[in-house]
């Protein structure tokens, strides 16, 4: 929001500075970005009329003018070419300074000395979009009542300072200048001067008469009102009105357009004209657009609307979006001689998810999304009407066109005096809280123990009793306040086991050379072909999204498998071929659809192989990684995590090589599962090398994880080491044997490792052999081979009893 201090002044006489006001206003809650000096920098311009304009005798190009200067007349030379006698132009006389730190003086022109300079827009250090196109090249044309001698700065409005403020989307209130000079009269101890409202209306007939409006969604549209102007004059609007447009940061355009800003920016309320004669059967519908619907918007873009967006229409089509933006087929031009000017209340949370949709913001979609004063929408319109029939561009219809259903009345709150203070930690009298209310335009009733406050309808931020303590606080100045140490059971903050254990996870594979992804949070039902899910999938069952950051994103994803695919992909493309990636964050998967409740967020760990083994150098072998890397990275995870007494099983798991695939599972419980990528995945992913991947439950892990495990001393007693190689039929896994093993090794068997498996011509067919290191021990003694041998010889008969297993000597 973009206003002046010669603006502020129009409400409200006050002697700050700029500086020590936009500090103010700060401390207040209204706090000041910017502080802008237009025509800084300038000085010694003033306004000068040509009184003769004629050839250089000595150069093809250049013009001699004679100039009125007030006191005297000067003569410069000029190469501009869209001057002419009567032309009222800025002067740079000797010695000014223009943009850019530029210093004029006299020079001489092929034989004639030149006085000075005529100037442009951009000498004049004008922001070139809030110049009128015709103005823009040349020199620049000062209106024709400006008189000879006048500060060119001041009649452009360069002499002023413009405040830039970056409010906050509660303060809607102050989106105008009215209510910025409202909080400055409050802060300064000013008094708040509104415009005074008159109209001749002099036309014949009633308003209610020629147009009418009709609201067919209230609920999107809470008031809609209209005035009729005839006799219409289109053309520029005066000099003051242009001033204050431009400190605005807009154009100025026309008398009726630039009226219209002018009250939107005084006043908060956005407004639109349309030309009377093209509206069919003058007749206003606010209604939802019709499926497939086209507008064609004042920028002369054509748009497609839907029926969640409302639209301003008349008996036959839509003629402008509802608090964005009005149509081409109703603008005013030149010749336009009859006005319809609407002032109207909108949803803001429709008109943003039209402005959002459509790509379309605007000054006046950005103030219907913070919301604005219905009460006021006939206070703008009169404002309006009254500035055109002032500047002689029109007459006014008597009577307005109101069609408000459903009436807002202000907002009652009863607090004490003691409450406030209690909330506050002060002692302040309630005479001064009341004085502050009232100096904020709040009426309050001050009874002997409580204050009856109502509150201004274009408050809509102030709801309750601490919003009142706050108005107070930040009048009476945060300041003042004195400083309190803050009291109240101290409570040492801590993560969750279920953040630990993520953390401990990051730095196991981090330590294991994984790099951590991040992916977004949303995915493509596409994604779910890819990774060749089932139809019936739970997977699938995936959260829509209203409004999609992009298309390629529509739904919440529901597995980290697809994110971490695309990773690599995309890292393969670019020629980064040794990969070792994870993600651990939360998918989201809803219990029924459509949503009914909070969807679970169970976070997951997932992640990828491929490529070679080691760096490249001289003394590393250049070999790939293959299923014994993810699946020994992942077993170094569970160790670290304390997750013991897991079963490895072969199994299927989506995306993932059947045969090739080893789930690990707990008590019945999947851990998770890893395996090489099946072949169909990797093409759908564009993908042409063997991959490996892990997907893990965290919330599993979390349960069966012990970060302190159980304390174990040193062993005293040297174990004995035992190598048992046996003959298995094919069909039993290592992990069966393992289980046997230890079921019958009994309780000097500390430990069992795999170290060799074998097929060949030394086994049978259709058997393997599997060799086993075996550890014995004992905590208060050292064994003897007689009682190893007696384990030992146990579990041989074991395995051959249960497994079919031969001793292989």
């Amino acid at each position: 929001m973009r206003t002046s201090i010669n603006w502020l002044k129009d409400y409200v006489d006050f002697s700050e500075t700029p500086e020590k006001l936009a500090d103010m206003m700060t401390m207040a809650g209204i706090p000041v970005e910017n502080i802008e000096f237009r025509g800084e920098g300038l000085a010694k311009v003033v306004a000068g009329r040509i009184v003769e304009l004629t050839a250089h005798p000595n150069a093809d190009k250049l013009l001699v003018c004679k100039v009125d200067i007030g006191d005297t007349k000067v003569t410069i030379v000029t190469g501009a070419t869209n001057l002419k006698s009567g032309d009222i132009v800025p002067v740079a006389l000797a010695g000014a300074k223009l943009a850019g730190g530029l210093e004029i003086g006299a020079a001489n022109f092929r034989g004639i000395e030149s006085q000075g300079m005529l100037c442009s827009a951009d000498e004049l250090g004008m922001d070139a979009k809030i110049v009128p196109p015709e103005l823009r090249d040349g020199i620049y044309i000062l209106p024709a009542d400006t008189k000879p001698g006048e500060d060119a700065l001041a009649v452009l409005g360069l002499d002023d300072v413009v405040l830039e403020f970056e409010l906050t989307p509660n303060r809607a209130d102050c989106f105008n200048t009215l209510g910025l000079a409202r909080e400055v009269a409050a802060l300064t101890g000013g008094t708040l001067k509104k415009p005074m409202l008159t109209l001749k209306e002099e036309s014949a007939g009633k308003a209610s008469d020629l147009a009418s409006i009709t609201i067919e969604e209230p609920s999107l549209c809470a008031r809609f009102a209209g005035r009729i102007l005839q006799n219409v004059k289109i053309g520029p609007s005066p000099a003051w009105l242009q001033r204050r447009v431009q400190a605005a940061g807009m154009r100025p355009i026309s008398n009726v357009v630039d009226v219209t800003n002018f009250v939107m920016m005084e006043l908060g309320q956005p407004m639109h004209a349309y030309d009377y004669n093209l509206l069919a059967k003058h007749r206003i519908i606010v209604r939802r657009a019709n499926p497939g619907e086209r507008l064609t918007t004042l920028d002369g873009v054509k748009r497609e609307l839907n029926p969640d967006m409302l639209v301003i229409a008349d008996e036959v089509q839509a003629v402008g979006l509802a608090g964005v933006m009005g149509g081409l087929a109703t603008e005013v031009t030149n010749a336009t001689r009859t006005v319809l000017l609407e002032a109207a209340s909108f949803n803001g949370a429709s008109v943003r998810r039209t402005s959002k949709a459509l790509g379309l913001r605007s000054e006046a979609s950005s103030r219907f999304e913070r919301g604005i004063n219905t009460a006021d929408v006939i206070r703008a319109l009169d404002r309006a009407a009254q500035l055109l029939e002032e500047m002689g561009a029109c007459t006014v219809c008597p009577g307005i066109i109101d069609t408000y259903p459903d009436i807002q009345l202000p907002r009652q709150i009863s607090v004490t005096p003691a409450q406030i203070n209690a909330r506050l930690g002060v002692d302040l009298a309630a005479a001064k809280m009341v004085d502050i209310l009232r100096r904020l335009e709040f009426d309050v009733d001050a009874q002997p123990d409580k204050l009856l406050i109502t509150v201004p309808t274009w408050r809509g931020d102030v709801s309750r009793p601490a919003d009142i303590s706050e108005e107070i606080a930040r009048i009476w100045g945060y300041d003042n306040i004195p400083a309190t140490t803050p009291f109240g059971n101290a409570k040492a903050g801590s993560q969750s086991y279920t953040q630990t254990i993520a953390d401990r996870s990051k730095d196991i594979l981090t330590g294991l050379g994984f790099s951590e992804i991040i992916t977004f949070s949303f995915t493509h039902p596409a994604v779910f072909d890819k990774l060749g899910l089932p139809d019936d999938s739970e997977l699938r069952k995936v959260i829509p999204l209203l409004n999609p950051i992009t298309d390629d994103f529509p739904a919440m994803k529901t597995t980290l498998m697809g994110g971490v695919l695309q990773t690599v992909a995309g890292n393969l493309s670019r020629k980064n071929d040794d990969l070792k990636l994870y993600e651990l964050g939360a998918v989201y998967r809803p219990h029924n659809l459509p949503l009914t409740e909070l969807p679970d967020e169970p976070p997951m760990l997932c992640g990828a192989l491929c490529g070679k083994r080691t760096d490249l150098a001289w003394n590393q072998p250049r070999e790939t990684v293959d299923f014994y890397d993810a699946k020994g990275a992942v077993e170094v995870l569970l160790d670290k995590l304390g997750v013991t007494g897991y079963e490895v099983q072969a199994g299927e798991y989506y995306a993932m090589h059947p045969g090739k695939t080893a789930l690990f599972v707990k008590g019945g419980e999947l851990l998770g599962a890893v395996g090489e990528v099946h072949p169909q995945v990797l093409d759908a992913f564009g993908i042409g090398r063997e991959m490996f991947v892990f997907d893990f439950d965290v919330a599993r892990l979390v349960k069966h994880s012990a970060l302190i495990g159980a304390y174990r001393p040193l062993p005293r007693f040297p174990a004995i080491a035992r190598d048992l190689a046996v003959v298995l039929p094919q069909g039993v896994t290592a992990a069966q044997a393992s289980e046997a093993i230890a079921a019958s090794g009994g309780e000097l068997l500390a430990g069992i490792r795999l170290f060799d498996m074998y097929t060949g011509e030394q086994v049978p067919a259709g058997a393997k052999s599997l060799a086993f290191a075996l550890t014995f021990q004992a905590t208060d003694r050292t064994l003897t081979d007689d009682e190893v041998d007696g384990y030992y010889n146990g579990i041989v008969a074991h395995l051959e009893k249960t497994l079919a297993a031969k001793l292989r000597v």
